[in-house]
């Protein structure tokens, strides 16, 4: 396990985009419903690859599932049932109603972090 800044530094703008989505653009709707989920599975894709060295491809994909995994949890109220329904910051990360369309913007952010890899080998295999 060793650090790699340019995946740390990412992270952190990340996480401050996020942040300023949640509180300053909060009354742009379709920033912080669609955007906002685009760019939280590139952070957690960022913040893994910022510690570990696993395979980009199967992070992606893991990256994806997990992200699945949350929103079909909040289908079943999940966050609830743990006792969260009082604490906003818990119900804000684990959300509270399940949407196909988040499904689709993972999808899409995880597609632009398979495509920006695959662009960066091409690019970088021809120099």
């Amino acid at each position: 396990m060793k650090l790699k800044y340019k995946y740390f530094a990412t992270t952190v703008f990340l996480f401050l985009i996020e942040v300023i989505i949640a509180t300053k653009l909060k009354d742009i709707q379709w920033i912080r419903a669609y955007f906002g989920d685009v760019l939280v599975v590139i952070l957690i894709y960022t913040f893994i690859q910022s510690f570990f060295d696993f395979d980009k491809i199967k992070t992606i994909i893991g990256v994806f599932l997990f992200a699945c995994a949350i929103e079909f949890a909040q289908y079943f109220h999940f966050a609830e049932l743990l006792g969260f329904k009082d604490n906003k910051i818990a119900m804000i990360v684990l959300g509270n109603s399940f949407s196909w369309v988040d499904i689709v913007c993972y999808a899409l952010g995880c597609l632009f972090v398979f495509i920006y890899h695959q662009l960066a080998h091409f690019y970088y295999k021809q120099e």
